[in-house]
This record gives C-alpha cells, sequence and structure tokens, in this order.
C-alpha cells in the first residue's frame, strides 16, 4: 500500500501507516470498530485444522488491537478439481468452529476457483476509543510479556520435511488454534499500552514495528523467551528453518543491536509464526494483574521477555 493517498477522515484513528494489525475507525465517543482481513495456504495436511488455524489466526489481529469480534466473513480460494467437496467442507468447518469459539458471528463470506487452497477471514471487531492497544502506544518503562512460545515456522518446515516427531507437531497445532481473546479483558481493563500478536515477521519483527511507531527501544531477554519444545532448537541447529524465517531475520537485522547472541537464537526470534501469541507492552504496576488475567484464561505462557526504554542507537536489542 506505499505510496496509495492515505485517508484524511479525522474517524479513522488507526490506518497503514504504522503497520498495526487492524484498522480503527470511531463510530461515537463509547465504540470504535476494528476491522482486518487475512488468508493464506495450508499448512497442514489436515482440512479441518487448516480451517481451525487460518480462522484463528485472523481473529487474532482483533484481540491484538484490544477488540472483541463480532461478525466474521470466510474469503476462500478452492482448487475444486483437486479437492473434494468434503473437504473443502472441512476446511469451513473448521474456520466456523473457531469463530463460534470466539463467540463471534459468521455471516457469510466469498469464494472462487483457484489453483490453490487459500482461506482465511475478514473479521469486524469493537473496542472502546480509549483503550485500544496499537503500535504507537509504548511507553519507556514498560514490561514486555508474550503469550505463546515460539518456532511454529520452523516446525512446519520440519513436518514438511519429515523431520518433525508427532508429539512437537501435536503442540504446534495446539498451539496455532488457541485463540488471543485475552486481549480483549486486558483492553476492557486498559491495562495494556501497546500490543501485536506475532506472526509472520517473527517476534524481531513485530516488535521492530512497535519500536518505531512509539520512537522507543526495546531489550530483550533472550534466555526468558520460550520456544515451543527443546526439540525447535535442535531442527535450527540442523538447518531446518524456513526461507522466511531468514528472510525476516535479514530485514530486521539492521534495527537490532545483537551483542553475543548466537545465529540459532536469532533465527528463533524471527521465526515466521502462524497464529502467534500476542507480545504485549505493560505498564510495570500492571504487570501482575495482567499476569493473572493471562494465567486465569489458560494461556500457552506468560513470560516476561523484556522491557522498553528510551529510544536508543537501535530498535531492539538483545540480551544474553
Amino acid at each position: 500500500m506505499r505510496g496509495l493517498p492515505q485517508s484524511n477522515d479525522p474517524n479513522l484513528l488507526v490506518g497503514s501507516a504504522t503497520a498495526d494489525d487492524a484498522g480503527i475507525y470511531l463510530l461515537n465517543s463509547e465504540t470504535a470498530l476494528v476491522q482486518t482481513l487475512d488468508f493464506f495456504t495450508p499448512i497442514c495436511d489436515d482440512p479441518y485444522l487448516f480451517g481451525q488455524i487460518a480462522a484463528a489466526n485472523s481473529l487474532s489481529d482483533v484481540y491484538a488491537m484490544g477488540g472483541k469480534p463480532i461478525t466474521a466473513m470466510a474469503i476462500a480460494g478452492m482448487p475444486d478439481s483437486i479437492l473434494s467437496t468434503e473437504e473443502i467442507q472441512a476446511i469451513f468447518r473448521g474456520g466456523a468452529e473457531m469463530v463460534k469459539q470466539a463467540g463471534c458471528s459468521l455471516v457469510g463470506g466469498h469464494t472462487i476457483k483457484n489453483p490453490e487452497p487459500i482461506y482465511g477471514l475478514s473479521v469486524t471487531g469493537v473496542v472502546h476509543p480509549d483503550h485500544f492497544t496499537a503500535n504507537a502506544h509504548a511507553k519507556a518503562g514498560d514490561i514486555l510479556i508474550l503469550t505463546k512460545p515460539l518456532g511454529t515456522g520452523i516446525i512446519s518446515t520440519a513436518l514438511k520435511n519429515g523431520k518433525c516427531s508427532d508429539s512437537l507437531n501435536d503442540l504446534a497445532i495446539k498451539s496455532m488454534i488457541t485463540l488471543n481473546t485475552p486481549g480483549t479483558e486486558l483492553a476492557e481493563r486498559n491495562l495494556v499500552n501497546a500490543c501485536t500478536d506475532v506472526t509472520g515477521f517473527g517476534l524481531l519483527g513485530h516488535l521492530k514495528e512497535i519500536c518505531l511507531s512509539s520512537d522507543v527501544t526495546a531489550q530483550l531477554e533472550c534466555s526468558a523467551i520460550p520456544a515451543i519444545s527443546y526439540e525447535v532448537h535442535d531442527l535450527i541447529a540442523a538447518g531446518v528453518v524456513p526461507g522466511g524465517t531468514k528472510k525476516n531475520l535479514a530485514t530486521v537485522l539492521p534495527h537490532v543491536t545483537v551483542n553475543n547472541i548466537s545465529q540459532e537464537t536469532q533465527l528463533l526470534l524471527a521465526d515466521a509464526q502462524t497464529s502467534g501469541g500476542l507480545l504485549l507492552s505493560v505498564a510495570e504496576e500492571n504487570v501482575n494483574e495482567v499476569i493473572e488475567i493471562l494465567e486465569s484464561q489458560q494461556v500457552l505462557c506468560a513470560c516476561i521477555i523484556g522491557n522498553i526504554v528510551t529510544k536508543q542507537d537501535t530498535a531492539i536489542k538483545l540480551l544474553d
């Protein structure tokens, strides 16, 4: 969208300029719309699971802005000469199940024929206009909290290459179909300054967007950042790393002070996630309450992984 005319509508509270997860449009003093769209090609062979993962990934953008999803529309391209009607229906059922879990209404959608399957959702949510959690709201002194461990991109590549154990694949699937629902409550209670979900650009890429938009620097405690399993580290050491993760790292490195952090750890932090967790920037006085809420909603992890400081020479500093 670079180079396209920017909207001057004063009711557009968040547009494309700050690389946020969704747009925010003001309706009145109490309500703003949250709007997003996301879709992708299959990352697993099971059509029902593919539908679940794609839908969870789409819904996540609303949660990342602090919103509550209210309606969703399916968007799909399907090769009906390759997939059976039953398989296509399974994809849609998986997506509908996640929409139902989110307490959201599936109101329709649009499908075209396409050589490769694609599926996702356009999601509309609502949020209080004073409480949305945009990239540009992080403040020096904030604590960074992550709600899902990393590694789904590496695990997906291992699966395609026959190098992934069943147990590791099960852990990745559990992560990808877990909704990021705490984002709504955290925003309603006004406990979070900034938030994003960790998806295709990896932890480093999405954190960079927060730092650049907020004009701050993040310090990451690398030893505190969890992987889905120790097997993820073994896979990285064996060279099982997707091309997208390598590209993420090369793109973000000019914005990062690496210090003595290993290449393997850097690749984990840049791993392209599918339906990853929330990355929260939280004022220190709110950290305990935020972690209590995360744990009460049974997130996969509620890990303090670093902090925000005043702007320095790079957007991110990696620490041991």
